[in-house]
């Protein structure tokens, strides 16, 4: 904006007082100050607004402009209000210095002009981002990425003065401009972000986290969730989508500048589908070497087939000696949407690794899907001795460790109708082991599915226990075990408030012992023992017998 814009815009009610010639300077900015050297807050280009408390006799002038003029100021706008009318030598100083000067009458507020100068300049800067985003976006969709969603952030902060950072359904940062987000905060940005998209808010949706606004707005790449004919479940998408949080309340935007921020996600969409691409080479490995196991191929074959893979999961390290496979499973009630492709997107972004160095930290993870499943083949580094012997994977996943900073993100995404499910398996070193693992896999996701909740996982270390047995036990035999058990305890629950369940849980828990069982219940030892008694006569069973304790364990855990 020209200074010339201002002195013909009659609303603000500026008079020219010096500095016709110089009305071609740009106007980047505004500043309101009286003090008598404000050059520490100067950065050139600014209208400069003073009340002139600052000056209290007729030598303060020429320091004061010749500090503005020293800064590169765009002009001087000086208010009547306090003395009436400009000193002759103020004008005087700034036609010297070559500084355009201008009165403002006692009726306009410095805060209406102040206003629509952050206004005009903003959409000019708007303006300009979007011709730079536009001629990004046709660079990248032509050819490779020169830098990632990284070097659009760094214009949204320096040209809009906007925080900006990208993150994964799950919460990981991929990209931002300036300090990184806490993880926690992540977490919330992400988990807001996936319920508003399932209720189907229209964004940009907004949060405030720690006295912080962000608003959010979704990337969606080719194909992802589109309206109009042939669009996809947001279902499909939701788990696998990126989001744009940016530090500012988008509430009240012009919509030149809304639009502005859809087309940063539309570019840095095309860098999402590009790192999608660039997984395809990982899923086809992935693909054959499930392929090999489940045919039951020789290991000898698979093998071979491992030995190619590994130099593409782990650059540099020629074979992997250790290898390790993760199940995952995502279902919804309506079962009108495959979860297999589902299952591979999310999988592959809860398996990256952020410490692995390139320009994408899950180059170690390889995906396929068969039917609902996705499968990960995970290679292992080890870690080697002082005589370079193999002493075992140093990195091995664990399942609880997988989930713990992305369940609440995930559960939000899966709404209340749909469940996620994971299973680890040990790590095997050979191409023998890896129909075992698979197996493995397959059996701890299951054991993870009897489980209450929309995020859960286990283990291979937890396929020692009797748990293992309950996932393969029928339905109509799980119910009707459960049902002869505990039913008359709940009944009677209900019509006396008795608390014969939890009671049952804790003596169980505490193996049987009064006294600790008493304590965490706070009653006393009689109290207890009269409601193990009626425990005991309401279901003929006898709670000193192991059969009758391992009886009501299993059904509480099948309830």
């Amino acid at each position: 904006m020209r200074l010339r814009a201002l002195l013909e815009t009659e609303a603000l009610g500026l008079r020219l007082l010096g500095g016709e010639g110089e009305l071609d300077r740009t106007v980047r900015g505004v500043m309101t100050t009286d003090l008598r050297d404000p050059s520490r807050y100067l950065s050139g280009g600014e209208l400069v607004l003073t009340g002139l408390a600052w000056r209290r006799n007729s030598a303060d002038s020429e320091p004061f402009v010749r500090i503005l003029a020293g800064a590169g100021v765009a002009g001087l706008a000086a208010g009547e209000a306090e003395l009436q009318a400009i000193p002759d030598d103020l004008v005087s100083a700034c036609v010297r210095n070559r500084l355009p000067l201008f009165a403002v009458n006692e009726d306009v507020a410095f805060a209406t002009i102040t206003e629509y100068v952050v206004r005009q300049v903003s959409g000019e800067r708007a303006g300009d981002l979007a011709a730079v985003v536009d001629r990004h976006r046709r660079l990248m969709t032509s050819g490779p990425a020169g830098g990632g969603p990284d070097v659009v952030l760094d214009l949204l902060t320096t040209d809009l003065d906007l925080r900006a950072w990208v993150l994964s359904p799950t919460g990981r940062q991929i990209a931002g401009a300036g300090e990184p987000l806490a993880p926690g905060v992540c977490a919330a940005l992400a988990g807001e972000h996936l319920a508003a998209v399932r209720t189907g808010r229209r964004g940009p949706h907004r949060i405030s986290i720690q006295g912080i606004t962000y608003s959010l707005f979704p990337i969606r790449g080719h194909g992802r969730g589109a309206a109009g004919p042939g669009a996809r479940d947001v279902r499909e998408t939701v788990l696998s989508d990126w989001l744009l949080a940016v530090e500012a309340d988008a509430g009240d935007w012009p919509a030149e500048r809304l639009d502005l921020l859809q087309g940063v996600t539309q570019l840095i969409a095309v860098e999402r589908d590009r790192r999608d691409a660039a997984r395809t080479v990982r899923r086809r490995l992935a693909q054959e070497v499930l392929e090999l196991v489940q045919t039951g191929a020789p290991p000898a074959e698979i093998a071979a087939r491992l030995r190619v893979a590994a130099p593409v999961l782990l650059p540099g390290l020629g074979a992997a000696p250790h290898w390790q496979v993760v199940v995952a499973r995502v279902d919804w009630e309506n079962g009108d949407i495959p979860g297999g492709p589902v299952a591979q997107s999310l999988l592959e972004e809860i398996l990256v690794d952020p410490s692995l160095s390139g320009p994408e930290p899950s180059d170690r993870i390889a995906v396929a899907h068969a039917g609902d499943e996705a499968i990960a083949l995970v290679p292992l580094p080890s870690l080697s001795g002082d005589a370079g012997e193999d002493k075992g994977p140093d990195s091995a996943l664990h399942a609880d460790e997988l989930l713990a900073v992305v369940r609440d993100p995930l559960a939000a995404g899966l709404a209340d109708d749909g469940r996620l499910t994971l299973g680890v398996s040990a790590a095997v070193h050979s191409a023998e082991g890896l129909r075992g693992a698979l197996e493995e896999a397959r059996h701890a996701r299951r054991v993870a599915a009897a489980r209450p909740g929309r995020v859960c996982a286990a283990g291979h270390h937890e396929l020692a226990s009797h748990v293992l047995l309950l996932p393969f036990v029928p339905d109509d035999v799980r119910r009707a075990f459960t049902a002869r058990l505990l039913d008359p305890l709940r009944d009677y629950d209900r019509r006396h408030r008795a608390e014969l369940i939890p009671t049952l849980e804790a003596f169980l828990d505490c193996d049987g012992s009064w006294t600790r069982c008493a304590t965490r219940l706070h009653l006393h030892v009689n109290t207890l023992r009269y409601r193990v008694g009626r425990i005991e006569q309401l279901t003929a069973r006898d709670l000193s017998r192991l059969e009758d304790k391992l009886d009501f364990f299993l059904a509480l855990r099948m309830s």
